[in-house]
């Protein structure tokens, strides 16, 4: 079930894409918009009678907090909400990361920052902003269009990380360093919990959220165990034998403790299909 208003505003557009043109389509259209206006109204009047620390602590809550930002009401400004974002992913990033400098949203609505320090020129830099600061950008602010950064070296063409974003024709993916890519299988349609599959000897766990497929090792950052049969509500991932939950889109951080985090694996979707970057050691 979805958990953020951008997973249901999501969901609203899929079956509305699934009517056919006509009549009934506008009209369904048509209630939808009106839906939206009565709840925004509504939350206008809400927000207008409580005092400021309650709506604080409403916008705490990520469903309530994607409402308050669809309606143009939550009290804390995009630029404090991205710095409290990007505060709370730095000590999960360490020594990959040795500076992220916010400069600000552009005339267009994209969130552009600047890597500094030890982390500038880090090809792997590219994983950690892709997975972890972006997805921590997006959550905090989802109504900023993108987000894009100064610093990061690919390695050693760009290599898109998240499916949908495929590369030009003709264009192939270099072998990463140390690794090779390998083919994924086809994980079918969501089901509300990840998909475990063997690719080359390894146990690879694949979540969609919100069309974006996450690759990463099968195997709990807390228990050890597989999480085959976890669930994932929006992005959290919670381990079936230990419920230790995990942020997905945030290269997997641990949300219970953020010294544990599972080992993601980069994703490339090119003319040759998704594919998953293993370890040459274990793929060999």
């Amino acid at each position: 079930m979805p958990t953020t208003a951008g997973d249901t505003g999501d969901r609203i557009e899929a079956l509305l894409g699934q009517l056919p043109d006509g009549r009934g389509k506008q009209v369904a259209e048509e209630l939808v918009r009106v839906v939206v206006g009565m709840y925004g109204e509504g939350l206008e009047r809400i927000a207008g009678l409580v005092t400021e620390d309650v709506l604080l602590r409403l916008a705490g809550d990520d469903l309530v907090a994607g409402l308050l930002v669809l309606h143009d009401l939550h009290p804390v400004d995009v630029d404090t909400r991205i710095q409290r974002a990007l505060d709370e992913v730095r000590p999960y990033l360490g020594s990959h990361a040795g500076g992220v400098e916010y400069l600000g949203v552009d005339a267009d609505g994209t969130a552009r920052l600047r890597l500094e320090g030890n982390c500038q020129g880090c090809p792997s830099s590219t994983l950690t902003v892709k997975m972890a600061i972006e997805g921590a950008i997006t959550r905090a602010a989802p109504e900023v269009a993108g987000v894009e950064v100064e610093g990061v070296t690919p390695e050693p063409e760009p290599v898109p990380l998240q499916v949908g974003m495929g590369p030009p024709d003709g264009w192939h993916a270099p072998e990463p360093s140390g690794s090779r890519w390998s083919a994924v299988p086809e994980p079918g349609p969501p089901t509300g919990r990840p998909v475990a599959v063997r690719i080359d000897g390894v146990d690879v766990l694949l979540c969609s959220v919100r069309g974006t497929l996450y690759a990463y090792r099968d195997s709990c950052a807390a228990c050890g165990s597989g999480l085959a049969e976890s669930t994932l509500a929006g992005s959290v991932l919670t381990c079936a034998g230990c419920d230790a939950r995990f942020d997905v889109r945030l290269a997997g951080k641990g949300l219970d403790d953020g010294g544990r985090h599972l080992d993601p694996l980069p994703l490339l979707s090119d003319s040759d299909g998704v594919r998953v970057a293993l370890p040459a050691a274990v793929t060999s």
